[in-house]
C-alpha cells in the first residue's frame, strides 16, 4: 500500500530524495515533508547511479516504515522511439532503460520526467508562480534546462522536448561572443553560455585558468575578467529569456539551479530584456523559487 510519494531529483552532481505525505482529503496531493536526503551522484557511472537511487528509496522506506510511489526528475527525456533516455547532459544516462531498470529493482511503477519540467510544475502548482496561467521554469546549474507549465499541466510536447531552450543557439549573438562546442554536437547553444559549466568554460577561454561558477560571481570585486564575464552573462541570459517571452509569453519565469541564487539576475535582467522583447512593455515576472534547490524534487513527487 502506498503511504508516501517519493520524489527524486537525479542531477549531474547530486541525487536528492524527498518523501511527502499523502493528504486523502485533497485527492492525494503531496503535503508535509516526512523525509529528505541528498547524496553525491556517481559521476559517469550508470550502474552505480541506478544502485544509488534504489538504495535511497529502500533506505527511506525502512526509516519511514512504509512504502511509496516514485517520481524522478531526470536531466533529459524518454525517447518515444526507443523508450530509453535521450538528451541527457549526464551522458552516462543516454541510451539506458532507466525506467525499466528501476522498475525491476524497486518492483513498482516508476514515473520519469525532465527535471526542468518537475521544477516548473512545483513552482507553478504550489510555489512562487502559483495561480499563474503560463510558467517557464529555468534550470541554470550543471546544464541549462527549461520547462513549460500551462494551467497546472506540463507542456511535454510530441517529441518530449517542450521547453528545451538550452539547445537553441544564443539569440542575437555578437562577434565578441565565442561559440563553444556543446555535448549535443552543435556549437553556441544557450547551454554553453548560460549553464554553470558554460560560464566556467568561458572563464577558462578568456584566462587559461579554471574557476568554479560560484567563485566567478564571488570574485567580481577583485577579478576584472570575472566582472566582465558576469556582465556578459547577464546580457546572455536576458537575451535567452527574451526569446522565450517572444515565443510563449509567460506570466512568470522562475530560475532554478545553482546560479538562481545570484541576486543580480533578478534586479538587472528585467531592466534590459525589453531590448529584445517584441512588445511595448514587459509584464513577465522574473522570480527566485519558493522551494530553492529542492523545488525540482518536490515536482518529481507530483508525478506519481
Amino acid at each position: 500500500m502506498t503511504q508516501f510519494r517519493f520524489g527524486i531529483d537525479l542531477g549531474g552532481t547530486k541525487i536528492e530524495l524527498i518523501a511527502l505525505s499523502i493528504n486523502t482529503e485533497q485527492q492525494g496531493l503531496p503535503q508535509r515533508v516526512l523525509y529528505q536526503k541528498r547524496i553525491d551522484t556517481p559521476k559517469g557511472d550508470y550502474c552505480a547511479t541506478v544502485q544509488a537511487v534504489t538504495h535511497l528509496v529502500l533506505e527511506a522506506e525502512v526509516q519511514l516504515g512504509g512504502g511509496g510511489s516514485v517520481g524522478i526528475g531526470i536531466p533529459g527525456a524518454i525517447s518515444s522511439k526507443t523508450g530509453r533516455i535521450k538528451n541527457a547532459n549526464s551522458t552516462c544516462l543516454i541510451g539506458q532503460d532507466l525506467q525499466g531498470d528501476l522498475q525491476q529493482l524497486l518492483n513498482r511503477p516508476i514515473f520519469l520526467a525532465n527535471d526542468a519540467n518537475c521544477f516548473a510544475l512545483s513552482e507553478a502548482v504550489e510555489g512562487v508562480a502559483k495561480g499563474a496561467s503560463v510558467v517557464f521554469g529555468v534550470i541554470i546549474g550543471t546544464g541549462c534546462g527549461g520547462g513549460v507549465v500551462v494551467n497546472g499541466c506540463i507542456l511535454n510536447g510530441v517529441n518530449a522536448i517542450g521547453g528545451e531552450w538550452g539547445h537553441n543557439p544564443l539569440p542575437w549573438a555578437t562577434s565578441n561572443d565565442v561559440l563553444l562546442p556543446c555535448y549535443c554536437g552543435l556549437t553556441g547553444c544557450n547551454e554553453t553560455f548560460l549553464s554553470g559549466s558554460g560560464l566556467e568554460a568561458h572563464y577558462t577561454q578568456r584566462t587559461g585558468k579554471e574557476k568554479a561558477a560560484k567563485a566567478i560571481f564571488a570574485s567580481i570585486l577583485k577579478d576584472e575578467v570575472a566582472e566582465k564575464l558576469v556582465q556578459d552573462y547577464i546580457i546572455w541570459l536576458a537575451k535567452g529569456l527574451a526569446s522565450v517571452i517572444n515565443l510563449i509569453d509567460p506570466d512568470v519565469i522562475v530560475l532554478g539551479g545553482g546560479l538562481s541564487n545570484v541576486e543580480r539576475l533578478y534586479t538587472e535582467i528585467p531592466k534590459i530584456w525589453h531590448q529584445w522583447v517584441f512588445s511595448d512593455a514587459v509584464n513577465t515576472l522574473l522570480l527566485p523559487p519558493k522551494f530553492g534547490d529542492s523545488s525540482g524534487v518536490r515536482g518529481a513527487a507530483w508525478l506519481s
